[in-house]
């Protein structure tokens, strides 16, 4: 019998038997027949013999096996989606970690303070990483709201630290109690699958770019990376971004110019703060860090898993991190919320080439969040003190497939093309309105484009029909 490693040298990701075929991306609830992002089909070809979905095609396929055939997480462990949910973190808490030492630095927070809202921060994220993802079985990647935090460097300073934390609070549960109604789920799920597509693609046009523009302060590290990622890629796909990862972090530890000192080394306490409620703070702060974290990070995350083929429960996912968001509030957290942008990087093919092992990437992410939450005086100092063309070209090289992927589907359909492409071009603009950033406008015009060109098509086919008859 082959083993998995000989499967992955004859181009496979793992050794083939009886459980393996016509499987689907755990957490996905479609009709069986219907293609998953492998392109394979379920085994039974048909949704039922009465041509309804029953309830054994509405569950996903982990529910539909029984206990002996769900393989265990150790079994679905792989290095290509444990090093996936590292870089997950690396990405996360580079840029993103930046805005909120600015909103706490805007907020007169004290070093204390600032070292429990990241620790808040990383293990809101943790858990909610390796919990959902282990149950669903689907690679649910959660994050601290950056547009979130970019709303309070701007915001903070006019209201007390307390003041902060009780609308962080009813933030919180605001975004719970609109996940339990659902009606968050059904919106997205009427979005068409290439503006889905092109929002991705959009979001991640700058991590490709930013790949290249790197160019300019570490010309070597980029090369020896892509160069590493192309040549790996041929002979072993899963392990071209490890490669790609390594080759780039030796080439930056050689350069002179890395500042450790300001990396303390210790763990880190949450200091607990009560909450207190003002009217002022729940208009100025909890509004619209709700309607930011929801519309820029929840909804293009739903999208997110939807481009990479899985239907995600919309009601646990958002609910869950609403409900984190709540508990973490009086230690600093702001907000936890499906991650947009980083989530790519453990959804895609990269993560594992099997849809259904890619959760184990969740998982990871999840463990590396709680890590870093512990030590998150010293991630302060770490992210601080590394080159920033060393997080672009980790992100550029990790995403580079899922990009690719994604700008395909976009444009795959002829119909759907301008609104795909308006969708690309709003998110990939980074514009900002309202608060709200580009990956909802992105959607919001993609739609409004789709809608009109439909209806534009329908008169033209009701009167060539009316002059049919």
């Amino acid at each position: 019998m082959a083993t998995a490693e000989q499967g992955a040298e004859n181009g496979t990701d793992e050794a083939p038997g009886p459980t393996d075929e016509g499987r689907t991306p755990s957490g996905q609830h479609g009709r069986s027949g219907e293609p998953g992002p492998s392109g394979q089909r379920t085994p039974s070809g048909q949704p039922g013999s009465s041509g309804r979905r029953t309830p054994s095609d509405r569950r996903g396929p982990s529910e539909r096996r029984g206990p002996s055939e769900r393989r265990g997480l150790l079994a679905d462990a792989s290095l290509s989606a444990v090093l996936a949910g590292l870089i997950t973190v690396v990405v996360s808490c580079s840029g993103p970690l930046l805005v909120v030492l600015a909103a706490a630095a805007a907020g007169h927070l004290t070093d204390e303070q600032t070292a429990s809202w990241v620790w808040a921060a990383c293990v809101g994220s943790g858990v909610t990483c390796a919990v959902l993802s282990w149950w669903t079985r689907i690679p649910v990647i959660t994050a601290f709201s950056t547009p979130g935090a970019a709303v309070l460097v701007g915001s903070l300073g006019d209201y007390s630290y307390p003041e902060a934390v009780g609308a962080f609070l009813v933030s919180g549960l605001f975004m719970a109690l609109v996940g339990l109604t659902g009606v968050f789920g059904k919106v997205m799920r009427r979005v068409p699958p290439g503006i889905v597509a092109a929002m991705l693609a959009g979001v991640l046009f700058s991590f490709g770019v930013g790949l290249f523009s790197a160019l300019d302060g570490a010309p070597v590290a980029v090369l020896v990376s892509l160069a590493t990622y192309l040549a790996v890629k041929q002979r072993s796909p899963r392990y071209a971004v490890a490669w790609a990862l390594l080759a780039a972090v030796l080439v930056t530890a050689v350069v002179p110019g890395i500042d450790a000192s300001s990396v303390d080394i210790g763990l880190t306490l949450p200091v607990l703060t009560a909450p207190e409620f003002t009217g002022s703070a729940l208009v100025g702060l909890a509004v619209p860090l709700a309607v930011v974290t929801m519309a820029s990070q929840n909804a293009p995350g739903l999208a997110v898993l939807a481009a990479c083929g899985y239907r995600p429960d919309d009601r646990l996912l958002i609910t869950a991190t609403g409900l984190a968001s709540t508990a973490l509030a009086p230690l600093g957290g702001h907000a936890v919320n499906l991650a947009a942008i980083t989530a790519a990087i453990s959804t895609g093919v990269e993560a594992h080439r099997d849809p259904r092992r890619r959760y184990v990437a969740g998982v990871a992410c999840g463990v590396f969040y709680l890590l870093a939450g512990v030590c998150g005086a010293a991630l302060v100092g770490l992210f601080t003190a590394l080159p920033p063309e060393l997080i672009a070209v980790v992100a550029g090289v990790a995403l580079l497939a899922t990009f690719s992927t994604s700008l395909a589907q976009a444009v795959a359909d002829e119909q759907g093309r301008d609104a795909a492409v308006v969708t690309f071009l709003t998110t990939a603009s980074g514009v900002t309105l309202g608060g709200v950033g580009s990956a909802c406008w992105g959607l919001v015009l993609g739609l409004v484009t789709h809608l009109a060109l439909t209806a534009r098509r329908r008169r033209g086919a009701r009167r060539e029909q009316r002059k049919a008859e």
